[in-house]
């Protein structure tokens, strides 16, 4: 997202029942810093959002500065097959599918999905994010909302050939890994119901993906406790929950936009690492 662009193309809607806290990352010069929303200005903040903080003066207009993802992973879980809406009649897992896709593939809200050379068939993959705030292993899903620091918009960008058509790999290091194949952002939304929102995919304007976070297969404590019994969880982690229904090929000079209700738009051009 450029400077220029404005708030409110992007901002979540006001709205009374959502008594949210809403975090993010920006850079303004050469620094990065953190930030909490507070109506149309952000206020810079010092310490870390997982542990303790203090609001510093520094107040800033959001259209000034340059937004950024909004915390620096130290690892990324994916779940794939998680609505039935996507996996139509195959038979749902009995456990949550779980994939790594890499910290380089990490994109910032407004900036390029770059399709490298020799992609074909670049899908995109709207999809709720959730942010682990606490250390965690082995936890109960009753115990796993404590650790769910808060959701954000994400975007598991996918090289279909490359995971399942003809020209496969082993695993889906690059099919989902690919540098710019992570878009996440452009808050972290604290304090919200994320067990029942409205996600809508876009492409150039068009609707492309709509449910509800409601129709997960697993919810999200039911994910965070999967993985707990075997990696350990720690602040900052990201968690991809699953993509709904249809996905489609993407090109250059698309725009992709991925909204969840409360959380705002993640939105990201498309462009292609050869200039085509």
């Amino acid at each position: 997202m450029s400077t220029t662009d404005d708030i409110r193309t992007w901002m979540p809607p006001f709205r009374p029942q959502f008594p949210t806290l809403k975090f993010l990352r920006f850079r303004q010069g050469g620094s990065a810093a953190y930030a909490i929303l507070r109506g149309e200005r952000v206020r810079q903040i010092r310490g870390s959002i997982f542990d303790q903080y203090e609001e510093t003066k520094g107040l800033h207009w959001i259209s000034r500065v340059k937004l950024l993802c909004p915390c620096e992973p130290p690892k990324i879980f994916a779940v794939g097959r998680n609505y039935r809406s996507h996996i139509k009649d195959k038979k749902p897992p009995e456990n949550p599918e779980i994939f790594f896709k890499p910290i380089s593939a990490l994109q910032n809200p407004g900036d390029p999905i770059v399709i490298p050379r020799g992609a074909k068939n670049v899908h995109f993959e709207g999809e709720l994010v959730a942010v682990i705030g606490k250390t965690a292993k082995k936890i109960s899903p009753s115990k796993a909302k404590d650790v769910i620091f808060g959701v954000t918009c994400g975007n598991d960008v996918s090289e279909r050939d490359w995971q399942i058509g003809s020209q496969r790999d082993l695993q889906w290091w690059r099919a989902k890994g690919a540098d710019t194949f992570a878009p996440v952002g452009p808050l972290i939304v604290r304090d919200l119901d994320y067990s029942d929102l409205l996600l809508q995919t876009r492409v150039n304007g068009q609707v492309v993906q709509e449910q509800r976070t409601s129709d997960l297969i697993f919810d999200l404590p039911t994910i965070v406790s999967w993985i707990s019994q075997f990696v350990t969880l720690t602040p900052g982690d990201l968690i991809f929950t699953g993509t709904l229904g249809e996905t489609c090929k993407i090109k250059p000079s698309d725009l992709v936009e991925v909204e969840i209700e409360g959380l705002g738009v993640l939105r990201n051009p498309v462009v292609s690492e050869d200039g085509a």
